[in-house]
């Protein structure tokens, strides 16, 4: 399985546009074409391809930690092909949806959610823009503070700042043809006639789980390269006394903020504590609505062994967006909610997000409130 050039080569500004203002600020900056009978891909890594960094064969090859090798947690890029089988949600809510797991999300299952409110205090789950320019803000273009209108241009998406996946940001090639999740048509230089960030509705409310893994190992943060497994995420559950269920949102903290607060920023695309492929199936029996992180959701680098491209390097973002039709949220702000769940010993709450319903997007910024 191997992962082609960006669908999105050779957009129009005004195709750039309807995929990116404001809202397209995800880490990859990519939309993966996955054929697994093609040859071997030699498009640029993730990191490489924003402005300004280095093609990807000058740069170093970092290791993957350890562990991924080891044989109870070692996954080929075979393995991860036949998750993509496993694992779809293709058609479960007929041929015609765009919504995918955000479709968990039940009237009922709000209404649980708000049962949770107990004290009123809110707390933002969302890193917004900044104009320090660091290593671990890889753009398009300089990041700047402006007023514009129309021809005048947005301002440049980094990857420091949350971003939400509409459920076109990932690609599949299924029968010589690249789809979307759920066989949709992939995007043009229009942006998304399908699965985007439009399609979605206008937001959601449901029950948000603070997954804190610095917190259950006893460290202030995970180092970068860390992998999070099934098993890490049970231990979770029973540290917590919560169980993840239908239409939850998962929220995972790495501990990225803190220990870029302590020794500065770092290339966390290419170098970052997160999930193992190895969690998808558990996650999919869980069956979740949404998947959030406070780095970029894969361990980087993944551990996957053999095959190229993003279904090598970002199995979690294929398997989730483009198999499972679930929406990720990359970059989240999860210490002020780890704070406040830590007071209560609770770590359960309401959270509320609303989508930046821009025409044909592939992303939202990440407009979310935890209130406990």
């Amino acid at each position: 399985m191997n992962t082609g050039v960006s669908n999105r080569a050779g957009l129009s500004f005004a195709g750039l546009v309807a995929m990116a203002v404001l809202s397209h600020v995800a880490c990859s900056g990519v939309s993966a074409v996955v054929d697994p009978k093609a040859p071997p891909a030699h498009s640029q890594s993730a990191a490489a391809t924003q402005a300004g960094a280095p093609p990807a064969a000058s740069l170093p090859a970092i290791p993957p930690h350890p562990s991924t090798q080891e044989r109870a947690h070692r996954t080929t890029i075979e393995q991860v092909e036949t998750l993509e089988k496993d694992l779809s949600n293709w058609g479960r809510w007929g041929p015609k949806d765009e919504r995918g797991t955000l479709n968990l999300v039940t009237p009922e299952k709000t209404k649980q959610a708000i049962r949770l409110v107990n004290d009123g205090i809110s707390v933002s789950l969302a890193h917004f823009a900044s104009l320090e320019k660091a290593i671990d803000d890889f753009n398009f273009g300089q990041t700047t503070h402006e007023m514009w209108y129309g021809a005048a241009g947005p301002p440049k998406p980094g990857v420091a700042r949350a971003a939400l996946d509409a459920l076109c940001h990932y690609t599949l090639l299924r029968d010589g043809v690249v789809v979307v999740y759920n066989g949709h048509p992939s995007a043009t230089d229009k942006g998304c006639s399908a699965n985007g960030i439009d399609h979605m509705g206008p937001g959601f409310a449901t029950r948000a789980i603070l997954v804190d893994m610095p917190l259950l190992k006893h460290v202030d943060w995970l180092e970068p390269r860390t992998p999070i497994y099934p098993e890490d995420l049970e231990a979770w559950e029973k540290f917590a006394n919560v169980t993840i269920t239908s239409g939850d949102a998962v929220l995972v903290r790495t501990g990225r903020w803190a220990l870029r607060a302590a020794k500065g920023a770092w290339p966390h695309a290419r170098e970052a504590a997160g999930l193992h492929a190895s969690v998808m199936p558990w996650l999919k029996k869980r069956d979740i609505a949404l998947l959030a992180s406070d780095a970029v959701n894969d361990v980087q680098p993944s551990g996957i062994v053999g095959g190229s491209g993003e279904a090598a390097n970002r199995p979690v973002h294929t398997l989730s967006i483009a198999i499972m039709g679930m929406p990720l949220v990359d970059n989240g702000y999860f210490e002020d909610a780890a704070r406040e769940a830590l007071i209560r010993k609770r770590w359960e709450f309401f959270m509320t997000v609303q989508l930046t319903r821009l025409e044909g997007a592939t992303a939202s910024n990440f407009n979310a409130l935890g209130i406990f």
